[in-house]
């Protein structure tokens, strides 16, 4: 695994102006970087990476299995108890998930370390599953890269077709898409998924979640009030979940994509329970609730709330003392604590590699460096190549 030093396509942020790609810049930072790529080798890809993530992914699918059939473990989850039983009839009915992405630490030898599963409303996908392949393209042809350069990237073909599964198993002809307002690298996901589902036959409709009305007969409505029969929503369920509307979210109708069983993997307490269930598993990390702290041998721990978006609110504990912290406004609902692993360094870059799933076929990685150990949303997104 190296970091490999290239030269810019000339005038690319034109061409991303042309293809809908606004958000390659955020705050004046750059977020997409081309001035450098990753370059791994297929059995690193196969055996370090993808088989993992396969096998990992079946391990959460356990553990989902278990927590929705005890009480005790979802209040531990901090989900609210009105949503114990949904839940559970959503995994019984095996509502169809979309997508999602495990985070891993590895630097290009050893086991990859999971650090977390973002299974509910993961972003940096049009850069992954489109605009990083481009870019692989236009270099080769360049011959900047070398001609058998690969990229482990199905993710817009396999995106295509789960959505027209999707659509197939609610028997639907059109779907709705939703984010909030003013977050344009939530819009470009959420167009990006529309363009998919365009491609697998599937008529698009785009509401902010802001206005989502509900009807006289308590069915979620968009603005121009035609009912949301089905709806992918860039919208956290923890959020939702502890709404006005919330109440609503069940006997509306709506079918959820990604649905309601996907609230146990999208949440940190996943971590303590895969380490409970799977002990000593070489691509997890040792990990505790807050209570079970007395348990933990590690000097150096890294403390996480169970809700938390973007690394926000993480820090890093050694010796029972803080030396390193991200602000944010997590942390209500309380921690896990995971042994201390850090993101390997490239030059002066901590890097942090996502592995997609779609539906349960890994489909590719992501690759996003920090002069930071801990990724952000300002991180920078780096193109990857297999040779």
């Amino acid at each position: 695994m190296f970091r490999i030093p290239i030269q810019q396509r000339p005038n690319w942020q034109r061409k991303a102006a042309d293809f809908g790609f606004k958000f390659h810049t955020m705050h004046g930072e750059p977020y997409w970087d081309e001035t450098a790529y990753y370059q791994f080798t297929l059995n690193q890809i196969e055996n370090d990476i993808e088989q993992p993530t396969a096998d990992i992914h079946q391990m959460c699918l356990a553990v989902v299995e278990r927590v929705v059939h005890d009480e005790a473990l979802l209040a531990r989850f901090q989900i609210p108890e009105t949503f114990w039983l949904p839940i559970a009839d959503s995994w019984k009915s095996r509502d169809p998930s979309l997508y999602s992405r495990l985070d891993f630490s590895y630097d290009g030898s050893g086991p990859a370390k999971l650090y977390e599963n973002n299974a509910d409303t993961p972003t940096s996908l049009y850069e992954s599953g489109f605009w990083q392949w481009l870019w692989l393209e236009e270099q080769v042809n360049k011959g900047l890269v070398h001609k058998k350069a690969d990229q482990f990237n199905s993710l817009q073909e396999k995106l295509v077709i789960r959505l027209g599964e999707i659509a197939h198993h609610y028997q639907l002809d059109f779907m709705h898409f939703a984010c909030c307002k003013d977050t344009d690298e939530d819009r470009g996901t959420v167009q990006y998924l529309q363009d998919c589902a365009r491609e697998a036959g599937i008529a698009d409709y785009f509401v902010y979640m802001e206005d989502i009305g509900l009807s006289e007969s308590a069915a979620f409505t968009d603005h121009d009030d035609q009912i949301i029969e089905t709806l992918f929503k860039l919208y956290p369920w923890e959020f939702m979940q502890r709404e006005d509307f919330a109440q609503h979210i069940q006997s509306s109708g709506t079918h959820w994509v990604e649905p309601l069983w996907k609230s146990v993997l999208s949440n940190k307490a996943l971590m303590p329970m895969l380490w409970k269930m799977f002990p000593g598993h070489p691509n997890l990390l040792a990990s505790y609730f807050e209570d079970e702290l007395h348990l933990a041998n590690e000097t150096q721990l890294v403390k996480k709330p169970i809700f938390s978006r973007e690394g926000a609110n993480i820090s890093i504990i050694e010796n029972g003392k803080t030396v390193l912290e991200a602000q944010g406004p997590y942390g209500e609902e309380g921690f896990i604590y995971q042994a201390y692993s850090p993101l390997p360094k490239f030059g002066d870059n901590h890097t942090l590699i996502g592995s997609w799933l779609v539906d349960d076929q890994p489909a590719g990685i992501s690759v996003r460096e920090d002069t930071s150990l801990i990724t952000q949303d300002m991180s920078r997104y780096l193109p990857h190549i297999i040779l």
